[in-house]
């Protein structure tokens, strides 16, 4: 990992480190999306030991100052969840870019972080993807559990529509984690569904 790389991953970390929501983990409580952050830089070194720059920088970065936009600055309902989806996308480009800029990288770079970020190609660019693989596998692992119960009936059709962004391998790795009884049904339910639907 080169000098420039390091420096920039640093301040994301930074960037991340002034989130005011705490996470805790294994007893450990630290700013939510420096936390995740650094667990999704994990999941894709996992995914794809030889990963892009590009990818390296955006998986620091995908959620980058999320908590600058509150959920509740958007109307209640899908429309405006959707838009405040849309809209923290933008946000964390532009303070990715910004960052990547100021460290020195071409605009080529900064451009195909954007990219990434943006989601742009699921299912056709092999970087993206493995956001997206890495993304849902966070999330299973480290929110899962302490998000399924609270959404009843509803949690298979949310838990199908994230595993319809990832791969057959994401899959795997998804059936790989650790779950309590009721969370493993939940997904084996889910995916079953998604078979169904193909």
């Amino acid at each position: 990992m080169n000098d420039r790389l390091q420096q920039t991953l640093r301040l994301f970390d930074q960037y991340n480190g002034a989130d005011p929501n705490l996470f805790t983990w294994e007893g450990q409580t630290c700013p939510q999306e420096l936390f995740l952050a650094e667990k999704l830089h994990d999941w894709v070194l996992k995914l794809a030991p030889d990963a892009s720059e590009p990818l390296l920088l955006a998986s620091k970065s995908q959620h980058i100052g999320r908590w600058e936009i509150a959920r509740h600055s958007y109307p209640e309902g899908r429309i405006g969840y959707l838009s405040w989806r849309k809209a923290l996308m933008r946000h964390h480009a532009r303070i990715a870019e910004d960052i990547i800029k100021g460290a020195g990288y071409p605009d080529s770079v900064a451009d195909r972080v954007t990219a990434i970020l943006m989601k742009q190609g699921i299912k056709q660019d092999a970087d993206v993807q493995v956001m997206e693989n890495a993304l849902c596998l966070v999330f299973l692992q480290y929110q899962y559990e302490a998000f399924h119960p609270a959404h009843g009936d509803k949690i298979v059709e949310i838990l199908r529509k994230s595993l319809l962004k990832m791969d057959s391998a994401g899959h795997e790795r998804a059936l790989s984690l650790s779950y309590t009884p009721a969370g493993l049904e939940h997904l084996k339910q889910a995916l079953a569904a998604l078979e169904r639907g193909r």
